[in-house]
């Protein structure tokens, strides 16, 4: 999915045990998360307690997904932020 979530908690010295613990989940289902395919609602939870924005938890490099349910490709754009 190209989430950078893991690299921003690195960035910061989090752990995953540390950022699970705050955002009130075990460490399994978090690594889960971030490993699947997660939801808007957990995405804003965890950019939220990031103190980032949701499009921040994304590779800028990523352009296209594909839906989890239908499988049509989606062309994200990004607005840059000066």
């Amino acid at each position: 999915m190209g989430l950078i979530v893991k690299d921003i908690l690195k960035s910061r010295g989090i752990s995953i045990k540390d950022f699970a613990a705050l955002l009130g989940i075990n460490r399994v289902n978090l690594s889960n998360q971030l490993s699947g395919n997660p939801t808007l609602e957990t995405l804003e939870k965890w950019a939220a307690a990031l103190n980032v924005t949701v499009p921040d938890l994304f590779d800028k490099k990523i352009t296209t997904i594909n839906c989890p349910k239908c499988g049509e490709e989606i062309r994200l754009s990004i607005d840059e932020k000066s």
